[in-house]
């Protein structure tokens, strides 16, 4: 399991609006896939809790299948990313991950 880190240099800024969404995703790592829920999302990032988080400043990839109620389409928008993890903490026992999203492609 990674140690509890702060990223390198300078905390990053938060610019966007997040959004409370607990939904699925998978998370492709240098160290292979784990299974994770977001709590929030945003067009630059998301929170994210798993049993294992990837050491912070590592790339990761995930996809996740937002809602069409969410997104305004009939059908579920699918969202694949690509970010880095920027810092992860402890919070009420829950391991929690903070990543940004770096590119993104959709799929309808």
């Amino acid at each position: 399991m990674a140690q509890w880190q702060m990223p390198n240099g300078e905390n990053p800024v938060r610019t966007a609006v997040r959004f409370p969404m607990r939904l699925p995703i998978r998370v492709l790592t240098e160290n292979g896939e784990l299974e994770a829920m977001t709590e929030n999302i945003s067009a630059n990032g998301l929170l994210f809790v798993s049993d294992q988080l990837p050491r912070v400043d590592s790339r990761i990839e995930f996809t996740i299948a937002m809602p069409a109620a969410v997104m305004g389409a009939a059908n579920d928008v699918t969202i694949h990313c690509i970010g880095r993890v920027v810092r992860h903490y402890l919070q009420n026992g829950t391991k929690k991950a903070a990543a940004v999203i770096d590119e993104y492609s959709l799929k309808a």
